[in-house]
């Protein structure tokens, strides 16, 4: 296989399971090191060793990404005994799937959790890195959603929309910003992948399934490793002209 990341050192935040992990290791196969960030630290670490036991290069770390200071002691320490980061991918995210008519203390929650980890959070891991990121003309990739661009009705949580819509503006405005110093920002949109993040919707909504596959030309649900492509590609030099951008994984979804 062509090292299309050798030389690189990447981290991803929500590392452990799903979209984040299928990452961590597509990258290490593409020859970059890899830090992987997550709230579960043994996942984490099982991931760092499934990729040192293939002979690549992991390291594993827990990081509360809502947690401003610890995001920017954890920067300072991976540039201190690793290196300085090339590469970002802020993954970590989390969707709950109540109604906005729902109760309203579990409305007001979901509001808070979902806006502080799925965009406060990609806030404070890029700028704790940001000054990392300049200085290797670095490249940074958010995962945003098919929501990034609609609400799925299922039902779904308003604010889970409000965050990926966040994620691609931040991802627009951040590549306006950075582009003079060599720094490429894109997003991946992901349409229904088969995550643990949404495996009990998966396993008791049907109607959640139907929606998708009604809008989806390939016909399937997708798998965490279909994201591994457009992440790859974004994060090496075969995306050098490509900034500001955001890729679609979904299948087709919004064809129909």
């Amino acid at each position: 296989m062509s090292k299309l990341l050798e030389g690189h050192l990447a981290v991803v935040t929500g590392g452990a399971s799903g979209i984040g992990r299928a990452i961590a290791k597509g990258y290490a196969e593409h020859g970059a090191h890899v830090v992987i960030l997550d709230a579960n630290l043994e996942g984490a670490g099982e991931v760092g060793q499934e990729i040192l036991d293939t002979g690549g290069e992991a390291w594993s770390f827990k990081l509360d990404v809502t947690d401003r200071q610890q995001c920017l002691h954890l920067a300072g320490q991976i540039e201190e005994k690793i290196g300085k980061i090339s590469i970002l991918v802020n993954n970590a995210g989390i969707n709950r799937r109540n109604a906005f008519t729902s109760d309203p203390d579990t409305v007001r929650t979901d509001w808070d959790d979902i806006i502080e980890i799925n965009l406060n959070g990609v806030f404070n891991v890029t700028h704790a890195f940001l000054e990392q990121l300049r200085a290797t003309k670095g490249r940074v990739i958010n995962i945003g959603s098919i929501q990034s661009f609609m609400h799925v009705r299922t039902p779904n949580s308003l604010a889970y929309t409000t965050s990926k819509h966040g994620v691609l503006g931040f991802t627009k405005a951040l590549a306006a910003e950075l582009g003079k110093d060599g720094v490429r920002v894109n997003a991946i949109g992901p349409g229904l992948i088969e995550t643990p993040l949404n495996e009990n919707a998966r396993a008791n909504n049907p109607e959640l399934i139907q929606t998708f596959m009604d809008h989806t030309p390939l016909g399937r649900a997708g798998k965490p490793e279909d994201i591994v492509g457009p992440a790859v590609f974004l994060a090496s030099d075969l995306a050098a002209y490509v900034t500001g951008g955001i890729v679609m994984a979904d299948g087709g979804y919004r064809t129909i």
